[in-house]
């Protein structure tokens, strides 16, 4: 099982257009964040969670050739409006594409994407081709095990996942506040766990650090990542003070488990 992190960064982006701070004129590329995205390679699936504004540019630096699935952990602006770039994996793959997500988000996606069909366009139109699959419980694509689990991040549904595929299982929460007991207990001890750390002040529908670090502590995993990282943060500044197991990704960390 191998994760990508394409993208760590909250839904402006690092270096933030305008910003003069020190962590955006930063020379550390692990403070350049494009907005939150993942990759899972397993069982022989490639599997994108999220496809932000960001994505065409992610996946032609970070090697991504082929997509089997796209998941979606909620409509937000920063998470879906990368969709279109699917398109590209349609023609190299002479395929349809299944794209997942609670019923309320494929409803937002339909709306925002309403030109996208299963069936292959008119000739000469270049038009992504999505099969958009409704998680009404645990699926499964290939031989790789999905869990769509609940947090709470703001009214809109949200959903993080846990994989498990080959022994190995990842939890990915990118946009959370809190987390149900339920999806605690379903992400105990898992042997990765994503989660998200906006700042170091409080946020009314993101964790900081503090935060997930105790939430962090609560689940249990081998070992866990910190990303949805705005501004605030310097990596190497934050990094060094965080308890073992616990480490800040950075675009393009590539981790195999």
């Amino acid at each position: 099982m191998r994760v990508v992190f394409l993208g760590t960064g909250t839904s402006v982006g690092i270096p933030m257009i305008g910003c003069k701070c020190r962590v955006c004129r930063s020379a550390d590329p692990r403070n350049r964040r494009r907005r939150t995205s993942l990759y899972v390679k397993a069982a022989g699936q490639h599997l994108i969670v999220d496809t932000p504004p960001d994505f065409r540019e992610q996946v032609l630096q970070f090697g991504v050739s082929r997509v089997d699935a796209v998941l979606f952990t909620h409509a937000h602006a920063d998470h879906v409006l990368g969709l279109d770039d699917i398109r590209r994996f349609n023609t190299i793959q002479a395929g349809v594409i299944p794209a997942f997500g609670l019923p309320a988000t494929i409803v937002d996606l339909r709306r925002i994407f309403d030109y996208v069909r299963g069936e292959a366009p008119p000739s000469g139109m270049f038009r992504p081709r999505i099969a958009f699959r409704e998680v009404a419980g645990p699926f499964t694509i290939g031989e790789v095990q999905v869990e769509a689990l609940p947090v709470v991040h703001d009214p809109k549904p949200t959903v993080g996942y846990l994989f498990r595929a080959e022994g190995r299982s990842v939890g990915f929460a990118p946009d959370c506040h809190e987390m149900p007991a339920e999806t605690l207990a379903r992400l105990n001890g898992v042997d990765m766990m994503i989660l998200d750390c906006l700042r170091r002040r409080p946020h009314p529908t993101h964790l900081t650090v503090k935060q997930s670090v105790a939430m962090l502590k609560r689940i249990e995993a081998r070992r866990s990542y910190l990303i949805h990282m705005c501004h605030d943060i310097d990596h190497e500044e934050v990094n060094r003070t965080l308890p073992d197991g616990i480490s800040l990704a950075y675009d393009g960390l590539a981790v195999d488990l």
